[in-house]
């Protein structure tokens, strides 16, 4: 007698975590048209593209329609490194122009309830931690995509992680290991050390100065740690004895850098697809914004 064959399980979704603050900044600054109101009252701008990117993002750049989970930053996230260095992110502008995108995140928010899109933000977290505490928690095969600019996340990249940048050029948008150490000769597991050697001025961190990128990938060739280093032979001449001179204080950049994936999250990943979404104009129009 011939057996039957049982179906196959079907493929699970890929996760996309997005950087909810990071694409409301490229919302809100990057459009190419401000959006306002039919009176032409009330600039909508940060709400129609935050949802207009996030829509082309999974239409365009991934294959199949994920469970998509957005994350804010907390009010006071950051205070935990701020704590380490006062300085941390404290060259960011705070002028009422340049947290224009805040206005919208109420907004933004209703939007993402109302379409069924998962969300969520801890006062005292950065998106980044909350990002790499869902990656970490998400077992495999499942393959993840963070949504966003920052280079901070390419230490969680890994064979199944995945930071999509939309800013990149097409066929280019995706960071995988490998692009990693084209662009940069360290691997992910190495981004926080080299980081740590390099600065990084997004987030007020200076490095150690006199080490640049170059330097830095040399000092840690052949995927040596940043206390590895200290016991080679590397800092013993040129510039690796800068860093031997402040290896304390590269211990301390590293520690910034490094994501905190041991979070008290309040969402977890379901591992069903979220729920198309539809046009912006229509979003708008349901949060009757318009």
């Amino acid at each position: 007698m011939g057996g039957s064959v049982l179906p196959s399980a079907p493929e699970p979704c890929p996760l996309l975590l997005v950087d909810g603050h990071n694409l409301l900044w490229g919302a809100t600054f990057g459009f190419p048209a401000e959006i306002r109101s039919r009176d032409k009252t009330r600039l909508l701008t940060g709400v129609f593209a935050f949802f207009a990117l996030l829509r082309v993002a999974i239409r365009d750049d991934l294959t199949h329609q994920p469970e998509v989970i957005v994350v804010f930053d907390g009010q006071y996230g950051g205070s935990d490194r701020k704590e380490l260095d006062p300085s941390y992110k404290a060259q960011r502008p705070t002028d009422e122009a340049a947290l224009a995108p805040i206005q919208f995140l109420p907004d933004v928010k209703r939007g993402l309830d109302q379409h069924d899109i998962a969300w969520t933000e801890l006062d005292h977290a950065e998106a980044d931690d909350v990002i790499a505490t869902l990656a970490h928690r998400t077992p495999p095969p499942r393959e993840i995509v963070i949504m966003s600019r920052d280079r901070d996340y390419y230490q969680l990249v890994t064979d199944r992680v995945r930071v999509l940048n939309t800013k990149m050029h097409p066929g280019k948008r995706y960071i995988d290991p490998t692009d990693v150490y084209a662009r940069h000769q360290v691997t992910p597991a190495q981004w926080a050390d080299f980081r740590a050697l390099t600065g990084d001025p997004a987030d007020n961190i200076p490095g150690i100065h006199g080490i640049g990128a170059k330097t830095a990938a040399a000092l840690l060739a052949d995927g040596i740690t940043l206390d590895e280093l200290a016991a080679s032979d590397r800092l013993d001449t040129g510039r690796g004895r800068l860093v031997r001179e402040q290896l304390d204080l590269a211990r301390k950049w590293r520690d910034m850098i490094r994501l905190n994936h041991g979070l008290d999250v309040p969402v977890a990943p379901t591992g069903e697809r979220s729920p198309h979404l539809p046009a912006p104009a229509e979003v708008v129009e349901a949060l009757s914004l318009w």
